[in-house]
């Protein structure tokens, strides 16, 4: 059956699964978000990455209001097929909705997180 891969995911009791968004040429960490069934379909079919936006209750398409696309060159699932890493090549070489190239920005210091990658555009000039 066509859908037979999918079936293969542990999804999580409310239909979600983790991905983290690599970037396949450098292996660098962009982001990690949520996939539903319909947004895991829609990203191996497309070739772009599609979420699911627990906060909007809806599908997400990368880069819809930033231009900040994702395309998708590998997906892989984990040994207990309940994670997905998807290697992608960043358009704009921006991931973060803070502006910043990775959502991983912030690192454990002292006691507290600080930030420790620079904005490389403000997100004012991103999201109108």
């Amino acid at each position: 059956m066509a859908d037979d891969w999918l079936d293969e995911v542990k999804w999580a009791p409310d239909g979600l699964v983790p991905v983290i968004a690599q970037d396949a040429e450098t292996g660098k960490l962009l982001m990690m978000a949520w996939m539903n069934r319909e947004a895991l379909q829609l990203t191996a079919d497309g070739g772009h990455a599609v979420y699911w936006s627990r906060s909007r209750g809806k599908l997400w398409r990368k880069g819809e209001e930033s231009g900040h696309h994702q395309v998708v060159k590998e997906l892989r699932l984990d040994c207990d097929n309940d994670a997905i890493l998807m290697k992608v090549e960043q358009k704009g070489g921006i991931t973060c909705h803070t502006g910043r190239e990775s959502c991983f920005y912030q690192r454990y210091e002292n006691g507290r997180w600080q930030s420790v990658e620079p904005v490389l555009k403000d997100p004012k000039e991103i999201y109108k």
